[in-house]
C-alpha cells in the first residue's frame, strides 16, 4: 500500500467515524477517533489474517488427509499459525501500529513479541479448544478453527496493542 492510499483510507475512516458520532449526537475527541480508526484497521488486517489462517489450515488438512496422523488438526493449526502471524505482523507493523517519522521500533524484537502474543491464542488456546471441539464435543475439525478465531481475535488485539507493538 502506498502512503497516498494509507492517507486516503485514514481520511475515509475518519469521515465514517465522525459521521457515526454525529448521528448518535456524541462529540468525540481526536484521540478517540484515532483509536477507533486503529481498531477498524486492526479488524481489516484481522479479517485478511483469518482468511489466510483458515485457508492454510484447510490446505494442510487436505494435504494430510491420506496420512495416518490422528492429530492432523494440530499440525494444521501450527502451520497456519506460523504463516498467518507473519502475514499479520507485516500488516500490523506497516499499517495499523505504524510509528511516527522520528521514532524507531526494533522489528525483530516486535516480531518475537508478536509471535509470543499470538502464541498464546494461536497455538496454546487454539489447540486446547480444538481438542475440546473435535475430541470431546464431536465438532468438525473444519469448523473448529473458525470457533477458535472467534475467541482468539479479541484477545490478540489487546495483547498486540498493549504489549507487542507498544
Amino acid at each position: 500500500m502506498t502512503l497516498f492510499m494509507d492517507r486516503r483510507i485514514d481520511e475515509l475512516l475518519k469521515k465514517i467515524v465522525l459521521n457515526i458520532s454525529n448521528h448518535i449526537k456524541k462529540n468525540v475527541d481526536e484521540k478517540v477517533i484515532d483509536s477507533v480508526i486503529q481498531f477498524i484497521k486492526f479488524g481489516m488486517v484481522g479479517v485478511s489474517n483469518t482468511l489466510i489462517s483458515y485457508i492454510i489450515n484447510i490446505l494442510v488438512l487436505m494435504m494430510l488427509s491420506n496420512s495416518i496422523i490422528e492429530w492432523d488438526y494440530v499440525i494444521a493449526n501450527i502451520v497456519s499459525f506460523v504463516l498467518s502471524v507473519l502475514w499479520s505482523f507485516y500488516w500490523n507493523n506497516r499499517y495499523v501500529f505504524k510509528l511516527e517519522n522520528d521514532t524507531y521500533r526494533n522489528v525483530w524484537k516486535t516480531l518475537l513479541k508478536t509471535y509470543v502474543a499470538y502464541g498464546f491464542t494461536g497455538i496454546i488456546l487454539s489447540n486446547i479448544l480444538s481438542f475440546v471441539w473435535v475430541t470431546l464435543l464431536g465438532i468438525s475439525k473444519f469448523i473448529a478453527p473458525l470457533l477458535n478465531l472467534v475467541i482468539g481475535v479479541p484477545i490478540n488485539f489487546l495483547i498486540n496493542k498493549k504489549w507487542a507493538f507498544k
